[in-house]
């Protein structure tokens, strides 16, 4: 699995994370190759969320190792080449969105370009006018949207999106999808997740299925599929972790 260390977005091995007695991960070992559309699916609990943390630093594991582009996670270099979106984004409420997206972009050194601002908010269908409004005064999928438009217009290699279309209505999840064909296209690495499966069988070409902090399954969607000769990847995924 996977493709060598200097090919590899991603590399996670015997990874192990503990809250107390529980046991979030279980000896997970996950390889992302460079330029792979990857979805990371699981039920509520099955220890996504905690898999990303560890992965970008935002919370300490047990044991294992952890590498971006074949840098340690835990070194702040590694996370020069990629982009989080988390699935409870919350941008400062005091700051319009404009000024929002500047902050960011300086923090990261990056020059904000007004014109390829609106251009990616066009692209994910938010109205460009939104640029002026106070961010408090935005919807659930308006700051969600605020919160993708940010990630792409730092153009990083890697994307790691938890919950990416989280509540966002039918229109908006058909652009911001048509977004991230788009930057598969270009050869960044995707890694998000996603409990509507009908995204990621449309998206990924490759998946792993997380089950109690243990991966059941890796490889390509329709492998699943193949496995238990279901049609469509939400019965081949019911049936993989109800057989554990």
């Amino acid at each position: 699995m996977g493709v060598g260390p200097g090919n590899d977005a991603v590399r996670v091995a015997t990874l192990v994370k503990r809250y107390g007695r529980l046991e979030a991960l279980r000896q997970v070992d996950l390889e992302v190759p460079a330029g792979e559309a990857f979805g990371l699916v699981g039920a509520n609990g099955a220890g996504k969320t905690t898999l990303i943390k560890c992965m970008l630093d935002l919370c300490d594991y047990d044991s294992g190792t952890i590498e971006l582009f074949g840098i340690g996670a835990r070194a702040p270099g590694s996370r020069r080449r990629l982009a989080y979106v988390p699935e409870r984004f919350v941008p400062p409420h005091y700051l319009r969105c404009r000024e929002f997206l500047e902050l960011l972009l300086q923090i990261s050194g990056v020059r904000y370009d007004a014109a390829a601002a609106e251009r990616v908010l066009a692209e994910l269908e938010l109205d460009a006018q939104a640029l002026e409004r106070p961010v408090r005064q935005l919807s659930k999928g308006m700051t969600q949207k605020l919160g993708l438009a940010a990630s792409f217009l730092l153009e990083r290699d890697l994307y790691v999106l938890d919950e990416p279309m989280s509540g966002l209505d039918p229109a908006a999840r058909v652009a911001v999808k048509s977004v991230l064909r788009r930057l598969a296209a270009e050869g960044r690495t995707l890694f998000f997740t996603s409990h509507v499966l009908a995204d990621v069988e449309e998206l990924c070409s490759s998946i792993a299925v997380l089950d109690r902090g243990q991966v059941r399954f890796r490889g390509p969607p329709a492998a699943l599929c193949a496995r238990y000769a279901e049609p469509r990847l939400e019965q081949a995924f019911m049936r993989c972790i109800r057989e554990q």
